[in-house]
């Protein structure tokens, strides 16, 4: 299999509750690479790539979230990686 990317939106309580920093922490984790952030409507973005097997598992993740978070909806939309990033941050 090869690396794919996918760009998230979590919808519901996500921000408040740790979900950026948890996020980054299971892609590390998984070696997926990418960012997530805080956007201004209350949600919360993200863009991952790797192994596809990898990102698909980081995405099932986020439709949790750690502990505290309500996790109602998450879009994503699946393309091809385009290698771009080394690491996963949180940005701002």
């Amino acid at each position: 299999m090869g690396n794919v990317r996918v760009h998230m939106k979590m919808e519901g309580r996500v921000q408040g509750v740790w979900f950026r920093e948890s996020t980054r922490k299971k892609a590390q984790t998984l070696g997926v690479f990418g960012w997530v952030r805080n956007c201004p409507d209350g949600t919360v973005e993200a863009v991952a790539e790797g192994p596809e097997e990898k990102v698909e598992a980081l995405v099932s993740w986020c439709h949790e979230g750690p502990p505290s978070a309500r996790v109602t909806r998450v879009i994503d939309a699946w393309d091809e990686s385009r290698d771009e990033f080394d690491t996963f941050d949180v940005v701002f």
